[in-house]
């Protein structure tokens, strides 16, 4: 990783953050397309499945979730329709067996025009909040400070927006949060040009999410498109890492890390095949090993287009390692409309898993739940 990073004017005038490549991308060694770690199927235990919302003839996708500080509220978020639509949201309290109704929403929440993300804040007074994003121009934000029981209606944090926002939202060590969210030109600026490659972009809080910063590129890349950063800590919290969708489907997903919190990233580099999905939502087990859920979009995989997980260590990230083994948690019966995931781990060890697919061969996409312990996938495992 190099210690100084470019600092140039980007797309909109963004100031880039991040390196320049240590060498030409195209000599870059490629790794492998496919992957040789052990596969483990969970889509036929149906056992481990909970049908969080279903409605004949209507699309539903696209959710994100929160675990609360009591380890068994969890809450969700989706729209009516493929990534745009009017924003659901549902509640359980008993660790995602069970979920409410669809529950009240304020009225603008129905002008949504991009997936909503719902992530936990604390503000340095520690007021504890739930934020609610929604993107495209301007991208908007709704607050809850009752654990989501009323909110604020959406309303624009900045002029500039984004597609996806927020794809990930991290506490950094002085306490300030930092969001990440992609482009392509569309959106950042009101009146945006036509489409170009995508861009990774960072904002930054310092009051507990009320208010942020105008938007920096963290990520690019001259080549692939990057989009729908996923951000995951070291064990030691000294380093962060970015895992991101490659959008040309020419590449692996791709990687870089920030040894500064987020202020310069290093230059990003494909991932091996069995990391290279959309949308990684990233926890640790007890163990210490991490769980990182996604739609495979791996170029040679038998679960291409499926919703799966991977079970590895944070090394094995910095590495450049396969890890340990992968897992299909559901089969989606139509191309690869699935899984843009909520992951939630309880006290006692247990991942709650949420997404949407097209479950059901015929049928609109709809949201299920996985439940699954470490202990029961590396018996699975064994076994093989």
């Amino acid at each position: 990783m190099t210690d100084i990073a470019l600092l140039l004017i980007g797309a909109a005038g963004a100031v880039c953050l991040c390196a320049p490549p240590t060498e030409p991308a195209e000599k870059q060694a490629a790794p492998p397309r496919g992957y040789r770690i052990p596969l483990i199927d969970l889509a036929g235990q149906t056992q481990r499945q909970v049908i969080v919302d279903r409605e004949p003839g209507q699309y539903l996708g696209h959710p994100t979730t929160v675990l609360l500080e009591d380890g068994k509220t969890i809450l969700i978020v989706y729209p009516k329709g493929h990534g745009r639509g009017a924003i659901v949201m549902k509640r359980s309290e008993d660790g995602g067996r069970t979920w409410s109704e669809r529950l009240p929403t304020p009225p603008n929440w129905a002008t949504s025009q991009e997936t909503p993300t719902i992530h936990r804040v604390i503000d340095p007074q520690g007021v504890r909040r739930l934020i609610l994003f929604s993107g495209l121009h301007p991208i908007r934000m709704a607050v809850s400070e009752d654990d989501g029981r009323s909110w604020t209606e959406l309303k624009p944090i900045g002029d500039f927006g984004g597609i996806v926002a927020m794809a990930s939202v991290i506490r950094l060590h002085n306490g300030s949060y930092a969001a990440f969210f992609h482009d392509d030109g569309r959106y950042l600026r009101a009146g945006g040009g036509a489409a170009n490659r995508f861009r990774v972009h960072r904002i930054l809080s310092a009051d507990g999410g009320l208010t942020w910063s105008e938007p920096e590129v963290a990520a690019e890349h001259p080549q692939a498109h990057l989009c729908e950063p996923g951000l995951v800590r070291s064990p030691d919290g000294r380093q962060l890492a970015m895992l991101l969708r490659e959008n040309s489907r020419r590449f692996n997903s791709f990687v870089c890390f920030s040894d500064d919190e987020g202020r310069t990233w290093s230059a990003p580099r494909e991932l091996p095949g069995a990391l290279t999905g959309d949308r990684h939502v990233a926890r640790y087990a007890p163990d210490g090993r991490l769980v990182i859920t996604f739609r495979d979009t791996t170029h040679e995989s038998p679960t291409k287009g499926d919703w799966v997980a991977w079970v590895g260590t944070y090394a094995d990230i910095t590495e450049g390692r396969e890890g340990a083994y992968r897992v299909r948690l559901m089969d989606n019966h139509k191309d690869a409309d699935c899984a843009y995931p909520g992951l939630e781990l309880l006290p006692d060890g247990t991942f709650v898993a949420t997404t949407y697919g097209h479950w059901t061969p015929g049928e609109p996409p709809y949201i299920v739940s996985v439940r699954f312990t470490l202990k029961e996938l590396d018996a699975l495992a064994a076994r093989r």
